[in-house]
């Protein structure tokens, strides 16, 4: 092959012999770096969140624009419909980086050999149901995904968890996968840290890429804890502490934190349905920061095992911490002071992942 490539290279172009084998090399070592592609597996893929990622994966946006990809979309057997037409529509943006689609309801073949899972699908809430009723119902789904995992993917596999409860549904899968290091699994609070950069650059009239270094503290729920003590922000050109450049303290102790907790509540309101658009890029936002790693001086929210934490949150949670990345490893950000109102807050939403906790393992031993 090489040969015939570099007679017919040399008939076309006049190239020298060394110019050729250059030019083949430089083909191979491309050809080399584009020929692994890795596997990813999204599931709840018939879903809205779904609907709103695939593309940005698809397209390079993600993990890298020389990136192949094998996508797998797994979703449960009614929606299968569905998800034939979501794989139609993949086929029909013709991404190159998009070696394979695969659809299925079967575990066994959706986790096989994954180098990435992103667990979207899980049990909603519904009304009249209480929070002990939607633990339960996806303990038995995480239980049933981190089961598989153990079974089927790589040990080195990264474990993005977003079906609500979040948290406790990626401790749920983590316990499920004993092989597999607990720091690969996490939960996204990503779009909660992107809420509260959002709220403070429209309160400053900035960009929110002005905004950096806020911090989501323990439960994707309403007790989290959006923080910004440690949170910086650009104006005109210089970096200032967000508490000196709004000289608001009330707003920032009040009405931020409960328009944070609570936003995802009022889109719903507005909008008929939950977020897709923002729980989208969210996720991309936090796949591609465990890719490639933090900007030097940024952190940023993600929910991760709370063991050997220097914050005073128990051992044994899936907690939001500030943390940075590097070679696709996470570290806690280490010696923030924390003052008593931030404590506060804090321990109130560890308490309620405890809480979550004892009750979803009450169900996971007996499931």
């Amino acid at each position: 092959i090489h040969f015939q490539y570099c007679t017919t290279v040399n008939m076309q172009f006049d190239l020298t012999a060394g110019d050729c084998l250059l030019q083949v090399q430089r083909s191979a070592l491309q050809f080399a770096i584009m020929s692994e592609p890795i596997r990813v597996l999204v599931t709840g893929a018939a879903g809205q969140i779904a609907y709103s990622l695939l593309y940005s994966i698809g397209n390079g946006s993600v993990f890298g624009k020389d990136q192949p990809i094998i996508l797998v979309l797994l979703d449960i057997t009614p929606m299968m419909g569905v998800l034939d037409g979501v794989l139609m529509e993949l086929q029909d943006c013709a991404l190159p980086l998009l070696q394979d689609v695969i659809a299925t309801d079967k575990e066994e073949i959706a986790f096989k050999d994954l180098d990435v899972a992103v667990l979207v699908g899980s049990m909603p809430r519904r009304e009249g149901m209480e929070r002990k009723d939607l633990l339960k119902a996806n303990v038995k789904i995480f239980k049933s995904q981190g089961t598989a995992l153990e079974k089927y993917a790589k040990k080195s596999v990264k474990v993005i968890v977003v079906g609500n409860p979040a948290n406790t549904n990626c401790l749920t899968a983590s316990k499920s996968a004993p092989s597999i290091p607990k720091e690969n699994f996490s939960c996204l609070t990503r779009l909660d840290h992107n809420r509260a950069k959002s709220q403070i650059a429209l309160k400053l009239g900035v960009t929110a890429d002005d905004v950096k270094n806020v911090i989501i503290w323990g439960n994707h729920s309403s007790t989290q804890y959006p923080d910004v003590n440690h949170a910086k922000v650009k104006l005109q050109g210089k970096e200032v502490g967000v508490y000196e450049a709004l000289k608001d303290d009330s707003w920032l102790k009040g009405e931020f934190i409960t328009t944070v907790q609570q936003r995802g509540a009022a889109v719903i309101k507005a909008r008929k349905l939950s977020s897709a658009m923002s729980a989208a890029k969210a996720i991309a936002d936090h796949i591609r920061d465990i890719w490639f790693g933090t900007p030097e001086g940024e952190f940023v929210s993600m929910g991760v095992i709370s063991d050997g934490n220097s914050y005073g949150v128990p051992d044994d949670l899936l907690y939001s911490f500030p943390v940075v990345i590097k070679n696709k490893t996470w570290k806690f950000v280490e010696g923030l002071p924390i003052n008593d109102f931030s404590r506060e807050k804090m321990d109130l939403t560890a308490k309620e992942l405890t809480e979550e906790k004892e009750t979803a393992f009450e169900f996971l031993s007996s499931a």
